[in-house]
């Protein structure tokens, strides 16, 4: 008789607003973006787990801060990304390398934008799962235990995608944003996101101030608005449904490029002309860089500048 090993996913909350994600099989759990140690320690006491490893996507404090505390108590291995600051002892990697852990294989993809050396990690898929929820929206992970996954993909994404939105740049350009967000949107709709901030309902209200009358939008927040109340995530996401959805993900489309010039005339413009003439040729070619290679140069820059202007936008809504 084979026996099919299970696995699951649990978001551990953690400071204001992070989740620390926690993936595990009965008796060994991984756990990705550590900010804290005790909320950790105290569930995998609670769940009888071990930890096996730590994943990092970046150097951040409320994503790093719990790593030398987890390391100490338990001897656990961390992986994190080459280039940028991070606590003693993690293994560096980069991207198209791999970790095995819980039997799969998690990928690096490099994601640039948010910090200047951010990465993803991502797992093609686990073993079915009788309760794997629709494309649209993924089982419930609020079980102290965690949910089931299925055969759908998985994404530890830290603060470059979240649902309805994307980080921040703190140290990379809107090119290299805008190509790093194109390569987690290349992946399979049914992929899981697990992205590490409760952002949702703050980033749906901007979305629908965009396009007051996209009815995925309205759809989408009455859901989260319920999840909310009843002390649940609404993470994780999936790719398919931010496709649909992100402003992020959907800056090419010229009825957003609309919206956006409605909601915010000024500030579009601004997107548009502070990149149309780089301020040095470093800055072009940073921009041009990470073009990817089935875009013209100009198309590229017209997308780079639709971007800019989003995410500008967005850093000033209140």
């Amino acid at each position: 008789m084979v026996t099919m090993t299970t696995h699951q996913l649990h978001p551990i909350p953690a400071l204001t607003d992070n989740y620390i994600w926690a993936l595990h099989d009965g008796a060994q759990a991984w756990v990705v973006d550590p900010g804290q140690a005790e909320p950790v320690l105290a569930w995998l006491a609670a769940q009888r787990l071990q930890l096996a490893g730590i994943l990092l996507t970046h150097h951040h404090g409320d994503h790093t801060g719990g790593v030398a505390a987890l390391r100490a108590a338990t001897a656990a291995p961390a992986w994190g990304p080459t280039g940028e600051p991070l606590p003693d002892g993690v293994q560096r990697v980069r991207g198209g390398e791999r970790v095995a852990l819980l039997g799969r294989s998690f990928e690096v993809i490099e994601v640039p934008g948010h910090t200047a050396g951010h990465i993803a990690w991502y797992c093609a898929g686990f073993a079915p799962a009788s309760i794997a929820g629709p494309v649209g929206r993924p089982p419930d992970p609020a079980s102290a235990r965690g949910q089931l996954l299925g055969p759908e993909g998985l994404l530890f994404c830290g603060d470059t995608l979240f649902s309805i939105g994307c980080g921040r740049l703190f140290e990379g350009s809107p090119a290299q944003m805008l190509a790093s967000l194109d390569r987690l949107a290349a992946l399979p709709d049914s992929t899981l996101v697990c992205c590490t901030h409760e952002y949702t309902l703050a980033n749906l209200r901007f979305a629908r101030a965009l396009e007051p009358e996209h009815p995925g939008l309205a759809d989408h927040q009455r859901w989260c608005e319920r999840q909310r109340q009843a002390g649940r995530p609404t993470l994780p996401s999936r790719i398919g449904l931010e496709r649909a959805l992100n402003p992020f993900l959907r800056s090419r489309e010229p009825t957003l490029r609309q919206a956006l010039q409605r909601l915010a005339p000024k500030l579009a413009l601004a997107g548009f002309d502070a990149d149309a003439a780089p301020a040095t040729p470093e800055a072009l070619q940073t921009g041009l860089a990470a073009k990817p290679v089935f875009e013209s140069a100009p198309r590229w820059t017209a997308d780079v500048h639709a971007f800019t202007a989003l995410r500008r936008c967005k850093d000033v809504f209140v």
